[in-house]
């Protein structure tokens, strides 16, 4: 415990945009025993709206960002702040010691485990590292190109920024032609995306080609204890997405997801929940994506049976029995939809 007195718990969500549901969660496992405050560029965004309080903070790029959360940490009285957006996470991991000063808990990797999934070049050989399998995937377009002329791989491929966020940038090329199209409009994107701070550091070497998985998507959200010890692993089969988002879901109890996620959790040693994504082609298993955060396919997780919320509230209480919150039922397939909401 730090800020709060009397078991209170305040809770500040930066980047929190839409995730609305995240703010609901934590809200209900509070239980009216502290405030959720939610940090946002816009002070219009829908989760802040949701939360107890609404903050307006600059760009995660700024040289005031990390001064401005700590001034609200103090006004706000925050025990504990969780990130919700990939591109913060090496800012708060690599400051988190302003915040450690005073008392307050920043849930959130080391920044050598943020680096491992941020950068998706080093994922794919970290995860080949542990013996799981990954899509073959190639630093530059010569190398790709010798792959395809000894069908190593095929087309279609996939192009995605090396540095990535969401769906930002994802292209399919079908043909050599198409690659080579598709590989400079990545390249110009990249400059005039949110991507373009992370991106310019090495552009020459930003984008992935990426040999292409077909077959049964899966999302898991792998659950570590803020020590880093693994506890869990919880995944849903992904019926429909959009925009780079899970939007109808399957909850499924399977040994050989369960035993990913145990090797990638132990091995890792992520702080709390981290979001994956699994392709099976009908014999193997690869691993495509780590994000050391609540992701978007958390809700499916949540109204399966794995209240996360509640797990890291009594984890920030001391309270280390959370057997009673992880009840997960496979089956369970859930759906998420648009609502209009009041912001003013």
């Amino acid at each position: 415990m730090t800020h709060s007195q009397n078991n209170n718990l305040n809770i500040l969500f930066t980047c929190a945009g839409r995730r609305n549901y995240l703010i609901r969660y934590f809200k209900e496992a509070l239980n009216g025993n502290g405030k959720v405050i939610a940090a946002d560029m816009q002070l219009n965004a829908p989760a802040i709206v949701e939360a107890d309080y609404g903050v307006l903070v600059p760009n995660i790029y700024d040289a005031h960002y990390i001064p401005e959360l700590l001034k609200i940490a103090d006004e706000y009285r925050v025990d504990a702040i969780i990130s919700l957006n990939d591109l913060e996470l090496p800012i708060l991991s690599k400051n988190i010691n302003q915040f450690i000063n005073k008392g307050i808990k920043v849930i959130v990797s080391s920044p050598e485990v943020i680096d491992i999934a941020f950068d998706k070049y080093r994922t794919y050989n970290y995860i080949k590292s542990l013996g799981l399998n990954a899509p073959k995937t190639y630093l530059n377009l010569v190398t790709a190109k010798k792959a395809l002329e000894t069908n190593e791989i095929s087309f279609p491929v996939v192009l995605k920024p090396r540095w990535g966020s969401a769906s930002l940038g994802i292209e399919f090329p079908e043909n050599s032609e198409e690659l080579k199209l598709a590989y400079e409009l990545v390249k110009l994107k990249l400059k005039r995306s949110i991507l373009k701070n992370v991106s310019e550091k090495d552009l020459d070497h930003a984008i992935l080609i990426q040999e292409k998985i077909n077959g049964k998507e899966y999302g898991m959200d792998v659950l570590n204890n803020f020590d880093g010890s693994y506890i869990g692993t919880f995944a849903r089969e992904k019926l429909c997405m959009r925009s780079g988002e899970t939007d109808k879901a399957i909850s499924v109890i399977d040994s050989n997801l369960e035993g990913i996620g145990s090797v990638l959790g132990s091995n890792l040693k992520h702080v709390g929940s981290m979001d994956c994504d699994i392709l099976f082609d009908s014999d193997k298993h690869y691993v495509l994506e780590l994000n050391p955060r609540f992701g978007g396919g958390y809700p499916f997780s949540h109204e399966a049976g794995v209240n996360t919320a509640s797990i890291y509230v009594s984890w920030l209480n001391g309270n280390s029995n959370i057997k009673q919150f992880i009840n997960y039922k496979e089956g369970l397939c859930f759906s998420k939809y648009d609502k209009l909401m009041p912001i003013n």
